[in-house]
């Protein structure tokens, strides 16, 4: 075969061959871009606090409830919510759990500690790791408080794990300080929670 035809197969080649890889890429990308379904796990879910007091800390559990939420890539919005048993709240002392749960928690009356993410921040990775804000409403003892979230995602083929820690000014919030003459506790809480959950395509 001549030379000029044999450079103009190679460049029709060429040329066929990037418009099939383009059309790979078109393809793929609602793939990439389409919205996710993460939902949580709550057993293998963990929500660990830690109150400070003057020569004394506490540490405690609390259960989730559930928790689902539709998370849509290409704008960041997020739908669902995360919610809490706000009356498993356990530090390991009968005394010390029933005055959280009566005085503070007002658990009976406010038995949900929900998180409604509206906004996720930065890139979420398909697989592998991503390190992300997710800002939403906090709803503790009835009340709604604006929070972003830094958090740690961990992306394994259907299955994410996500790690979180940050603080909550409970007195500030209204929350009632269980501190007594004798034992000065702290005005925050610190939390810090490892949750599991399935990723699933949105239907």
């Amino acid at each position: 075969m001549p030379q000029q035809h044999l450079n103009f197969a190679g460049r029709r080649l060429g040329i066929c061959s990037l418009l099939l890889f383009a059309a790979a890429l078109l393809h793929a990308a609602p793939t990439r871009a389409q919205e996710m379904v993460v939902t949580l796990d709550p057993v293998r879910t963990e929500i660990h606090y830690t109150l400070g007091a003057l020569a004394h800390t506490v540490h405690g559990t609390f259960k989730l409830k559930n928790g689902a939420v539709q998370f849509d890539p290409v704008t960041g919005k997020v739908s669902g919510s995360i919610v809490v048993d706000a009356t498993s709240g356990s530090s390991g002392n009968d005394g010390r759990d029933s005055n959280m749960h009566r005085n503070v928690l007002e658990s009976q009356k406010y038995p949900e500690i929900v998180f409604t993410p509206q906004q996720v921040k930065g890139t979420v990775n398909q697989q592998g790791a991503s390190q992300i804000e997710v800002s939403g409403v906090f709803r503790l003892h009835g009340q709604d408080h604006q929070m972003t979230l830094p958090v740690a995602l961990q992306l394994t083929g259907p299955e994410a794990t996500a790690s979180t820690q940050f603080s909550i000014p409970y007195q500030q919030w209204g929350l009632k300080n269980p501190s007594t003459f004798i034992l000065r506790i702290k005005d925050t809480v610190d939390l810090e929670i490892h949750a599991v959950a399935h990723v699933s395509p949105a239907k």
